[in-house]
C-alpha cells in the first residue's frame, strides 16, 4: 500500500510565502516558467509574494511535460514513467524566446520526484534560449535558470541538474519529504474530503 500525504491549499500558500524572500533576494527572477499542471498554482501564489513595490508583476510562462503514467488498477495512484513527453512548449519563433535571453528565469513545479522532468526542462530551455541568443546576436547576455519546487522527495534521483545550478544554490525545495505519494488539492474531486484527510493525517 502506497503511503499518501494530503496537502491543502493553505499549506501550499504558506510554503510559497516562506520561500519567497530567498527567491526574491537570491534568485531575483524576471520571469517564471511553470511546468504544467503542478507548477501553475505555486507559480501564481509565489508571484504575489515576490512582487517588488512599484514594479510590474513577474510574467508567468507555461510549459507542459508528462512523465507519470496511471497504473490503471489502483485508482488515482500513478508511477513515474521513463520518457518525458512535451505537451506544451514555448513558441521558438516568437518574441517569447527573445524575451528570455539575458533574464533570471525561475522554473516552478510542485514536486521533485525522480528529477527526470526537471532535468529535461532545464536542459531543453537552456538549449532553446542559447539558440535564440545566437540567432539574435546578443553576445554577452547570460540567462540564468533557477528551480523552485514545493516538495523534494528524499530519494536517489534518475535525473540531474546542472552542476553550476546546484553549486550556486539555485535550487530550492520548500520541504523535503520521504518517498511518499503526495496528494495535491488541485487533483482532488471532493475538496472537502481532501481537506479532511489532510487534517486527519496532520
Amino acid at each position: 500500500m502506497v503511503e499518501k500525504i494530503y496537502v491543502t491549499y493553505n499549506q501550499i500558500h504558506k510554503l510559497c510565502q516562506a520561500s519567497a524572500d530567498r527567491i526574491l533576494n537570491e534568485f531575483k527572477p524576471n520571469l517564471m516558467i511553470a511546468i504544467g499542471g503542478g507548477g501553475y498554482v505555486p507559480a501564481r501564489i509565489l508571484r504575489s509574494f515576490i512582487k517588488r513595490p512599484g514594479s510590474p508583476n513577474i510574467p508567468i510562462q507555461a510549459i507542459g511535460l508528462s512523465l507519470y503514467e496511471n497504473l490503471g488498477n489502483d485508482g488515482p495512484v500513478e508511477e513515474p514513467g521513463t520518457k518525458v513527453t512535451r505537451t506544451q512548449w514555448l513558441d521558438l519563433s516568437s518574441l517569447e524566446m527573445a524575451n528570455l535571453v539575458g533574464k533570471n528565469i525561475l522554473i516552478v513545479d510542485e514536486v521533485d520526484d525522480t528529477r527526470t522532468t526537471l532535468e529535461y526542462a532545464v536542459r531543453e530551455l537552456e538549449k532553446d534560449v542559447e539558440a535564440a541568443r545566437q540567432k539574435l546576436g546578443r553576445e554577452g547576455e547570460r540567462t540564468q535558470f533557477s528551480v523552485f519546487v514545493l516538495h523534494n522527495k528524499d530519494k536517489t534521483k534518475k535525473g540531474h541538474l546542472p552542476q553550476d545550478m546546484v553549486a550556486d544554490g539555485r535550487y530550492l525545495a520548500a520541504r523535503t519529504v520521504s518517498d511518499v505519494w503526495i496528494c495535491y488539492p488541485w487533483e482532488a474531486i471532493d475538496i472537502d474530503e481532501h481537506d479532511q484527510l489532510a487534517a486527519n493525517s496532520g
